[in-house]
């Protein structure tokens, strides 16, 4: 029955009594007609002045065949030649949390937890990458490494010494050492490793080390090569180098090679 009038077409209208609702209330019947809708029609629609919805008869809707006290149910196929699944997609905020979350995973790993149930508290549902993450698009950058030259811009030995000082040791040596002063000549790539007590003996190292390097090897030292740290570029230094003739370069900085 329905109580819209423009769903039945050629209504026959005869009054067929009257319908009686929940509330005791009392609608009357004026009429039916067959409501077709699209492929499906429905016989004998009852018209209801008044009625805000429209009711089926749960009665008609379970007609059917039955034999020997068994009512025979046709089963058709349903399946999709295509099946779809549908997801509910989590809101950027979630997603965006969760990337961060666990290391800034790409969004594939995170969805294949998510479908695996692997993770406490990760929910199941579609985590989306709507836009480029600022720190995976820093750490994911890198730039061209500096060509290898093939000809030694150096004439010989001691003209360019580069030093840098490792940081402290975990552990210190059996006699408390845990400092290391690496020094390479440029032209032979031939290394000195240094061990120190502290960072402060760095100055007097390096001047015994210069000092002891000239003599035995009867050459002059030309340049040294150092960063900016206060352990190189200092007082103590500044003056042992001018004394020397030894000039003193400063590398650009994050620029190890």
């Amino acid at each position: 029955m329905t109580g819209n009038l423009t769903l039945l077409c050629n209504l026959v209208e005869k009054y067929l009594g009257t319908v009686r609702f929940g509330n005791d209330q009392f609608a009357p019947i004026l009429g039916y007609r067959d409501l077709v809708q699209g492929n499906i029609m429905i016989n004998r629609v009852y018209y209801v002045k008044g009625l805000n919805h429209n009711l089926f008869s749960g009665n008609d809707l379970l007609i059917g065949n039955r034999g020997s006290d068994l009512c025979i149910i046709y089963l058709q196929e349903t399946i999709s030649s295509n099946p779809i699944c549908l997801m509910a997609k989590a809101s950027p905020t979630q997603a965006w949390l969760w990337h961060r979350r666990l290391s800034h995973l790409n969004f594939d790993y995170i969805n294949l937890l998510s479908k695996k149930d692997v993770v406490i508290g990760l929910q199941k549902l579609k985590y989306v990458k709507d836009q480029i993450c600022s720190s995976c698009e820093v750490s994911k950058a890198k730039r061209s490494s500096f060509k290898t030259k093939d000809v030694p811009c150096l004439k010989g030995r001691l003209t360019l010494f580069h030093m840098d000082l490792c940081c402290p040791m975990r552990v210190a040596s059996i006699i408390g050492k845990k400092y290391i002063l690496i020094i390479v000549d440029e032209y032979f790539r031939y290394t000195w490793t240094l061990f120190l007590r502290s960072k402060d003996d760095t100055p007097e190292v390096i001047k015994d080390f210069l000092t002891m390097i000239q003599r035995n090897l009867h050459s002059l030292v030309i340049s040294v090569r150092t960063d900016r740290g206060t352990k190189f570029f200092n007082k103590t230094l500044h003056a042992f180098f001018k004394e020397e003739g030894i000039k003193h370069q400063i590398s650009t900085p994050r620029t190890p090679e």
